[in-house]
């Protein structure tokens, strides 16, 4: 028997990147729309019990998480397969674990929100009789891109994968070949491209699409998507904005970094991070080591150790020089920077150092997650795109939002030159940037305007909402009649 709080059920694929955003969708539905809600995560118990996510949302009144068991498929890829496609087959093997929990259940949910690599669950809510939803933790432009992909014909495929010219999608502005996805470029993981157009054509089929964006962020990709001479003949389900959907900074902590920033002045410290997948080669490395140290700017710096696409990067001996230096820095590299800056190995708590006073840019790979951090705290980026759908993303916030300049050198060209590297860096803190630092803080505040009570992202939640109560009732009547 149906209560009369509507419940959704959210389903996340693996990795921070999709668990994050759907977790804060989860929180809006519970909090400001008196949802139950159960999140389900497909991961490891350890690295999602171990997060400070985990703690958060299991607070009162928030929302239950149920871990799927990640199913070992090492037999099922071998070194080619693509993290892409990894993380399809990954979701594929969590269904029949899905299906069996949401079976299990006292009162069903009303509706299932998928991910990006979920698409394959919007059959089990069909055989529960629930609203479907897929959930876009990315940006319009990549939808718009992604259910576009499969109408390719031939002759379009060839001209942009061979012929390396840019792909028309109709309403939007040509996605150059540089910037495109990865499956156009990837030539040896085969099943890449039959998964990936499997997903564009499995999203129109859901109840809506929610998209972590918003109105005056995207208006004329929206405007496509809607536009049925233009992309609404595929997209088909309605489009809602739900975003900017980003982590919340946290309590204050004491920690190194923190201090440090205390300690500099206002907008004068560029942050480096490559987020939690990104991996730049030795070489590049060592480039934007010495580029850092040139540019003579303050510096905060998550680095990893470099991963070079050939055997030598299993030959990475990890050992430090007398001041403590990594040897895959330059000899001396702390002794010389101590005064301006500071490294951080592996990881930092971004959001809190995004929001600090002193961050003047964010030098970033583009990910979206970390794209909407910098746009809600109004802090300009240097675009330093990786893979996935980045390059469209540094596309879009150099070229449309201005809020971002970017290397002239493209990373998947060749290597980005410590002298470029520094000309970037004083580009954007200095008064060159001034510009864009504007526009940072003009898109801060139409971020904060769209999730606020009356804007157009918060309108078109509240009508996923009143989409999920009819259902409710209706099932509820149905429940009765019978």
């Amino acid at each position: 028997m149906q209560t009369l709080k509507p419940h959704a059920a959210l389903l996340a694929s693996p990795g921070m990147g999709h668990l994050i955003p759907v977790m804060e969708l989860g929180k809006c539905l519970a909090v400001h729309h008196g949802f139950d809600v159960t999140v389900f995560v497909v991961a490891p118990a350890s690295s999602i019990e171990e997060s400070p996510i985990f703690s958060s949302a299991s607070a009162p009144n928030q929302l239950e998480l149920v871990l799927l068991p990640l199913i070992d498929i090492s037999g099922l890829v071998d070194s080619t397969t693509s993290i892409v496609t990894q993380l399809v087959i990954m979701m594929r093997e969590a269904l029949p674990s899905l299906r069996a929990a949401i079976s299990a259940m006292r009162a069903r949910p009303t509706a299932l929100v998928v991910d990006l690599f979920g698409t394959e669950a919007l059959a089990v809510a069909e055989e529960f009789d629930m609203l479907k939803y897929v959930f876009i933790t990315s940006t319009a432009r990549f939808l718009a891109a992604t259910i576009h992909l499969p109408t390719m014909d031939v002759k379009a495929q060839h001209e942009h994968r061979i012929l390396k010219k840019p792909w028309e999608i109709p309403g939007l502005e040509p996605v150059r070949f540089e910037d495109t996805f990865d499956l156009f470029v990837n030539q040896t993981d085969k099943s890449l491209y039959a998964e990936y157009t499997r997903i564009g054509r499995e999203i129109p089929t859901a109840d809506g699409i929610l998209v972590n964006t918003w109105q005056d962020l995207e208006p004329s990709t929206l405007h496509a998507l809607e536009d049925g001479k233009l992309l609404g003949r595929v997209t088909k389900a309605p489009v809602y904005t739900v975003g900017p959907l980003v982590r919340p900074v946290g309590p204050n902590s004491e920690s190194e970094v923190m201090n440090w920033l205390d300690m500099q002045p206002v907008e004068s410290v560029i942050y480096v991070s490559f987020g939690s997948g990104g991996t730049l080669s030795a070489e590049q490395t060592t480039e934007l080591a010495w580029g850092l140290e040139l540019s003579q700017q303050r510096f905060v710096w998550v680095v990893r150790p470099p991963m070079d696409g050939d055997a030598s990067a299993n030959f990475f001996n990890v050992s430090n020089s007398q001041d403590g230096t990594p040897n895959y820095l330059p000899e001396g590299f702390y002794t010389r920077t101590s005064d301006r800056g500071v490294v951080v190995p592996m990881w930092a708590p971004q959001t809190e150092i995004l929001a600090h006073k002193s961050v003047g840019g964010f030098v970033s790979h583009c990910g979206w997650n970390s794209t909407l951090e910098s746009i809600v705290n109004g802090v300009p980026m240097v675009a330093w795109p990786l893979y996935a759908e980045q390059g469209m993303n540094a596309a879009m916030l150099v070229e449309k939002l201005g809020m971002a300049v970017r290397s002239r050198t493209r990373p998947a060209g060749g290597v980005i030159g410590r002298e470029e590297i520094a000309d970037v860096a004083r580009n954007i803190m200095g008064p060159k940037g001034n510009g864009m630092r504007t526009r940072a803080k003009e898109l801060q505040r139409g971020a904060t305007a769209a999730i606020c009570k009356g804007g157009s992202s918060h309108n078109s939640l509240t009508q996923v909402a009143k989409e999920c109560e009819i259902k409710l009732h209706s099932l509820s009547a149905k429940a009765l009649g019978a």
